[in-house]
């Protein structure tokens, strides 16, 4: 199918998704969180090359670029790249095609992106577009040795906060930049966590937010979901799995598996009760979709029978219903 029908499907998946931006509801605002992420091949496969694989260093890859509205979990853009691409290269066409689907009542809207969308050019592209941002800085030399000098607002964790106008190199203007300071002990995963002084880590974050820098780094920190996110993606879809040498086959199974995505996040999201919207797919089939039953007729009627002790009877049977009055 790839030659032929991925740009169709394509299409439709867009079609679909301006649909679904509006339901329940027309949205207000909308939050667009980068990221990207390593695919590991295991073969020859066309356009996968060794870049930067820190789980397997050497391994050739593919390193797709993806962006996802932070309240809803919808996706709205990706890329299947090849494994040299660096993280922000298509940022800005993805974004564009991004905002290109914005519905009219969407009047704020936020970009958050870990240091590699840390990049003027990005910034200045979502100034055009009078959008917002809270993107993590990459620790130059310069910035390094601003960080021990700062007023840092201490609270009683002893976590601490500064910020900052800072106009880093290649720049046309200096922006707000907010400084995190904490404890060493912290988790040392914290992806931001790249310089110490003392007993102390430090993170950065440029922003044109007007919060307060706890406020900056508690918002900055939502679009972890997209990283949990990407885990379902690779495991229950599977994205991690590369089924072909071909790379046009491959881009194909990328974006069927993004449909399929959707598709399970509009599910939950119109058609099941509230303490099913958070659940990941693996916990939704083995409460809601692998489910034994009979299938009976009586009177030439087919019967779907469910087990006596089905404990999600209500929420299965109420998903039907609203299925059945979905108007799309």
């Amino acid at each position: 199918m790839a030659p032929k029908a991925l740009a169709r499907l394509r299409r439709l998946h867009q079609q679909l998704l301006a649909i679904m931006i509006v339901k329940p509801a027309a949205p207000t605002k909308v939050i667009f969180d980068l990221d990207s992420t390593i695919l590991t091949v295991y073969g020859k496969q066309e356009l996968a090359r060794v870049g930067y694989n820190p789980a397997k260093r050497g391994r050739a890859s593919y390193h797709p670029l993806l962006c996802f509205n932070g309240l809803t979990k919808d996706f709205w853009q990706g890329e299947l790249r090849s494994g040299l691409a660096y993280t922000g290269t298509e940022a800005v066409t993805l974004l564009k095609a991004s905002f290109a689907q914005l519905p009219s009542s969407v009047k704020t809207v936020t970009m958050r992106g870990d240091k590699g969308f840390y990049d003027h050019k990005i910034i200045e592209y979502l100034e055009t577009q009078h959008a917002h941002f809270a993107i993590a800085a990459k620790l130059t030399k310069r910035l390094k040795e601003k960080l021990p000098g700062l007023a840092y607002r201490k609270y009683a964790s002893g976590f601490a906060t500064a910020e900052f106008l800072y106009q880093p190199q290649d720049w046309k203007k200096p922006y707000r930049f907010v400084a995190i300071r904490r404890p060493i002990a912290e988790d040392p995963t914290e992806q931001l966590t790249l310089f110490t002084v003392s007993k102390h880590t430090y993170q950065v974050i440029v922003t044109d937010l007007s919060l307060l820098p706890f406020n900056v780094w508690k918002y900055y920190n939502g679009r972890a979901a997209v990283e949990l996110i990407i885990k379902e993606l690779k495991g229950s879809y599977p994205l991690a799995k590369i089924p072909s040498h071909h790379f046009a086959a491959n881009e194909a199974y990328f974006h069927l598996l993004l449909f399929s995505y959707n598709l399970i996040n509009w599910f939950k999201r119109l058609c099941l009760p509230k303490e099913f919207h958070r659940m990941t797919l693996a916990t939704l089939r083995s409460r809601l979709l692998l489910v034994p039953s009979e299938l009976t007729t009586s009177d030439n009627k087919p019967t779907l029978k469910l087990p006596a002790n089905f404990l999600y009877k209500d929420a299965f049977t109420s998903a039907m219903k609203k299925i059945d009055k979905l108007k799309i």
